[in-house]
């Protein structure tokens, strides 16, 4: 079952055409709520950790994430579509993905 149609995929033609920080701030803010948009900045910041090979420990001290959130980041991280692979490989490439 996939939960592909027409209405997430203009969903995901509409994010791909946001030019600036700006811009996709202004979207995300408009469509979801502020503790949606944390949520997932915590989930890209705890993929970067991993993929970094950082511990449980830091990660949930570092990026304010229980254990049961890192193994399911761990999962998509390793075994997913493989979207946080690209975006992490996307920010190394300009220079931001380090979180030292």
């Amino acid at each position: 079952m996939t939960y592909r149609n027409e209405a997430t995929d203009l969903l995901f033609r509409a994010i791909g055409l946001l030019e600036s920080d700006e811009e996709c701030a202004a979207f995300l803010e408009d469509l979801c709520t502020i503790r949606e948009i944390q949520d997932m900045a915590q989930r890209l910041q705890t993929a970067i950790l991993l993929s970094e090979g950082r511990n449980y420990q830091t990660i949930s001290s570092r990026a304010g994430v229980s254990t049961a959130t890192i193994s399911r980041v761990s999962r998509a991280l390793n075994y997913g579509s493989g979207g946080y692979g690209l975006v992490i490989g996307k920010l190394v490439s300009q220079g931001e993905g380090d979180e030292n």
